[in-house]
């Protein structure tokens, strides 16, 4: 499970014009679903995204967690995110799961994330998304939570 997470001022999702989830300061997470991915890769995923320290501490270090700042949590499925483009000059995806396992597995992510964590909102699983977002820093990383060592 991949997991690419923007430290944000404000974001939102939109589908056919509605906005669908938004969040004030805190994370937007695009979580992309592998072949093979399963509950561990889903609760590892999870755990990082509330307790990986992106926010600055009173010393301006990067120290406090989203769970330790209240900050909300944006999460939309992406599975681009998971392309091969390691040849060509277009993306092959046969390294991201397929339909059905990737929204089980973004369906636990948001149950187990909303379980944890008051502040979470979502996009739409396999809609057309528009997504805006003031990314904060700019402080963008890469989670990934693979259920085979790289």
């Amino acid at each position: 499970m991949l997991a690419l997470i923007q430290r944000v001022t404000r974001a939102s999702v939109a589908v056919e014009g509605e906005i669908v989830g938004a969040i004030g300061p805190g994370l937007l997470a695009f979580v992309a679903v592998e072949p093979g991915d399963g509950p561990a890769q889903v609760e590892r995923t999870c755990e990082r995204l509330l307790g990986y320290r992106i926010f600055d501490d009173a010393q301006g270090r990067m120290n406090r967690s989203l769970a330790d700042i209240g900050g909300g949590l944006l999460l939309v499925s992406q599975f681009t995110l998971a392309a091969d483009t390691r040849k060509g000059m277009r993306p092959g995806f046969s390294t991201a799961a397929d339909p059905a396992r990737g929204l089980r597995c973004f369906e636990h992510l948001v149950e187990l994330a909303r379980a944890r964590h008051p502040f979470v909102a979502t996009g739409r699983y396999g809609a057309h998304m528009q997504v805006e977002l003031l990314n904060d820093g700019p402080a963008t990383f890469l989670l990934a939570a693979r259920a085979e060592p790289i």
